[in-house]
């Protein structure tokens, strides 16, 4: 699209709302282009566009804000003043020409018109003193503080984009280096080979290996052993039920078993005064 009012009458090409390339007559009664001079301003009906026509897209609005922001700064209004009857009327026209092509975006663009809307009908309704007073800030204030921060971001992708990247603006350089260098491995004898293989079976002579394996150790066989002890005596002291020979893992499980024996009452432990021996006997009579 080629804006008519360009002073030297150059192919200066406007961003498109949608890039699609519609056929529709300008919204603001722009030229599409300039033929001899001459503003060109509706296609001809004639016209046929091969399917493998080369296809050019100019620049297309990332969004509501970004059309808002290129129609304010063409026509250099002040963006902390900004006109809301011009700009809503051409914001509208621009959505009405997107409407024709795709529906789907046109949907995107209708929400920042109704926001325009909105602040225009407040700004022409009259309000009293008080309202004034209560409501004393300016309806485009909330629109002014989101195109400032929105074309903060984008001279910052601008600036972002200027910077040098790999692949795009340079690529590395990469450097074959021929390797002519042939190497050279050391001579060795029978006799080295049999000096390192005497060393290494001094070395396997000096370390021995050792399998610890575990005892099984079991609580019940245990409670039997104690069981079997106490038919024959009737009181054993609590010392003569343990085997210090088998260490301490047999130590442990013998004093397990005989806590579940107390437990399940089949023994009974008994102490006649502190500190005296502590006896063990059977809880019930043997048959």
């Amino acid at each position: 699209m080629l804006p008519a009012d360009d002073p030297a009458g150059a192919a200066v090409a406007a961003p498109d709302p949608q890039s699609t390339g519609s056929a529709v007559a300008p919204a603001d009664g722009a030229a599409f282009a300039r033929l001899y001079g001459e503003p060109l301003l509706h296609l001809p009906t004639d016209l046929y566009i091969p399917p493998d026509a080369l296809e050019i897209f100019l620049d297309a609005f990332e969004g509501p804000l970004d059309l808002l922001l290129y129609l304010i700064r063409r026509q250099n209004f002040n963006i902390l003043d900004i006109p809301m009857a011009q700009v809503t009327l051409q914001y509208l026209k621009y959505v009405d020409q997107i409407r024709l092509s795709n529906l789907e975006l046109a949907a995107e663009y209708l929400l920042m018109a109704a926001m325009l809307i909105e602040i225009k009908s407040r700004m022409l309704l009259p309000q009293r003193q008080h309202e004034l007073e209560v409501d004393g800030d300016d309806p485009r204030a909330e629109l002014v503080r989101r195109l400032l921060e929105y074309e903060q971001i984008k001279l910052a992708a601008v600036d972002i984009n200027a910077i040098p990247q790999l692949d795009r603006d340079f690529v590395r350089s990469q450097i074959f280096i021929e390797q002519s260098l042939v190497p050279v491995w050391p001579d060795v004898t029978p006799g080295d080979l049999q000096a390192a293989w005497r060393d290494l079976l001094k070395r396997a002579t000096l370390k021995q290996h050792h399998k610890i394996s575990r005892e099984e150790l079991s609580v019940r066989e245990h409670m039997t052993a104690i069981l079997r002890r106490l038919q024959s005596q009737r009181f054993v002291e609590f010392a003569d039920l343990f085997d210090v020979s088998g260490g301490v893992p047999v130590l442990v499980v013998n004093f397990v078993a005989m806590l579940e024996l107390a437990k399940e009452t089949l023994i009974e432990i008994t102490q006649a005064e502190p500190f005296a021996p502590i006896y063990v006997r059977l809880a019930y009579s043997p048959a």
